[in-house]
């Protein structure tokens, strides 16, 4: 339904948030602002839980502000709408992702770019246009305006579908910019985690050939076998990294931990590209030489912009791509914390909001 003139006060709301660098997750009371004429409101059902999700609730890239309600993964359906809003209508299935807002004005913006935005909010733990903090989806609804909102196709499964609001649009916005997206490529893929499974799923709809590189032997089955990537290489080996030096066109690095690149630049043909998408919270070294004697570049790339995610979810949804999943319950998401500073999740935690989020 539409906004009614006299809903002019913040809405009510709920949900989980750290306190403090401990990290640790209870229940929390906050407000929504009102439901204004270019916005959605939606009733959240499910929110991935993503790595920078624990970075944040334990301050390790040093800028969180607290009360943070974390959750940038976030699918539900639409239960009011503004007055002004276009694209959705009160049922629709929709996704919020890591930004919340941007200027709108500036080069970025206008390019469908707001990821790139300098003035760019983030779902959570941002300042908002208002002056109010901005609140993620481990809580029982959202409002957003509809510019930032995600439409889900009917056949996109809404809880293995919330990942690829971050990870899937982190890993394809990289493939598609640097023409790592076609038959002929040869991709190599660092990580075989949250991101990096997904990224196969991507690579191959796309008809690229993929190598996994990982620092565990153990995944080298469910790569080739359960994922279908055409090669695995474990990167502590020297002989098989040896082996296939020069032979990749472009690497896509997923890794969140400090970890040596030399090697990763060495894999690459001349003109190769190392695309690092993971965040270390210590700097990572950069060997020159390899990359002045190869014409090789090492680039970042950060989700991306709006009209692109619209476009990764629905290249998703054609090909049936969905993230692997374990589904929590709200008040396991400590131990699933825990669990994911450990790596051990196979591949995303995505929390069952609508059915175990209660009103404490």
């Amino acid at each position: 339904m539409a906004k009614s003139p006299e809903q002019d006060h913040p809405q009510a709301a709920f949900g989980w948030a750290a306190r403090d660098p401990s990290g640790l997750l209870s229940p929390l009371k906050f407000s929504r602002r009102t439901t204004g004429e270019k916005d959605v409101k939606f009733k959240v059902f499910f929110c991935g839980i993503c790595h920078s999700d624990l970075h944040s609730v334990r301050n390790e890239w040093g800028f969180s502000t607290y009360p943070l309600v974390p959750g940038h993964e976030i699918v539900g359906e639409v239960v009011e709408v503004g007055s002004k809003v276009e694209k959705f209508k009160a049922g629709d299935k929709v996704g919020v992702g890591c930004l919340v807002g941007s200027c709108g004005s500036c080069d970025s913006c206008h390019d469908q770019l707001e990821n790139y935005c300098p003035k760019m909010i983030l779902t959570y733990g941002a300042m908002y246009h208002d002056g109010t903090m901005t609140h993620g989806g481990y809580s029982n609804m959202m409002v957003v305006d509809e510019h930032f909102a995600i439409k889900f196709p009917q056949n996109m499964p809404l809880d293995a579908g919330a990942p690829l609001l971050c990870a899937g649009i982190t890993v394809y916005s990289p493939m598609k910019f640097f023409g790592l997206d076609h038959p002929g490529i040869h991709l190599g893929l660092v990580g075989l985690g949250g991101l990096g499974h997904v990224a196969v799923k991507f690579a191959k709809a796309m008809g690229v050939k993929v190598t996994v590189i990982s620092s565990s032997p153990g995944k080298r089955e469910e790569a080739l076998q359960r994922l279908g990537a055409d090669a695995f290489l474990i990167s502590s080996d020297t002989n098989q990294v040896q082996a296939a030096m020069g032979t990749m066109d472009g690497i896509i690095d997923t890794v969140s931990a400090v970890h040596p690149i030399l090697p990763l630049i060495g894999l690459l043909k001349q003109n190769g590209k190392l695309v690092l998408v993971g965040a270390p919270d210590r700097p990572l070294e950069l060997p020159v030489f390899p990359l002045i004697f190869g014409r090789k570049i090492v680039a970042g790339s950060c989700i991306g912009g709006i009209q692109e995610t619209q476009e990764m979810i629905d290249f998703a949804a054609k090909h049936k791509i969905t993230a692997d999943i374990e589904v929590i319950s709200i008040d396991y998401v400590n131990t699933a914390m825990d669990r994911l500073a450990k790596n051990d999740v196979k591949y995303r935690f995505v929390i069952d909001i609508g059915n175990t989020l209660k009103e404490a």
